[in-house]
């Protein structure tokens, strides 16, 4: 299940992809158009910096933007950056691999077959996704406003 902080930085990470060229966006402007902790905020972006995705300038016109193009920032590497791995229990990670002390052979448990095939959907999709199909799915959702004058 993704946590609040996965679900913060892909909402962050969104805002920052839809800045123009050039353009960066200081975190209290982030969390308040989010609806996010800022103190919470901060440590997303830092974990998200940290990973290769964003850049920061301090100083005067401050702020964070993407680190490269949002079309090369795919979904499950956000999500790996700051949840950790995307199965569901430790046994069916590819990458952080740990056996159930409970189970006698992995090769044989049906919970441990499901749960990997569960990973793999998963992956399927977020590995597949970019920061930038985000951004289409958010303006191909956006609400129609009209003004109706008679």
């Amino acid at each position: 299940m993704l946590t609040n902080k996965g679900k913060y930085g892909l909402k962050a990470i969104v805002h920052l992809a839809r800045l123009e060229a050039g353009e960066t966006a200081q975190v209290a402007d982030v969390a308040q158009r989010n609806n996010i902790p800022k103190k919470f905020l901060d440590a997303i972006l830092l974990d998200l910096r940290n990973a290769g995705m964003l850049r920061s300038k301090k100083g005067p016109g401050g702020g964070y933007a993407l680190a490269k193009p949002a079309r090369s920032i795919k979904v499950g590497a956000v999500i790996r950056a700051l949840e950790g791995p995307i199965a569901p229990i430790a046994c069916a990670s590819r990458s952080a691999f740990r056996a159930c002390e409970d189970c006698g052979d992995i090769a044989t448990c049906p919970v441990r077959s499901v749960m990997s095939d569960v990973r793999d959907a998963i992956a399927g999709v977020v590995d597949n996704t970019t920061v930038a199909d985000l951004v289409q799915r958010s303006i191909a959702n956006a609400p129609v406003h009209a003004d109706y004058t008679i």
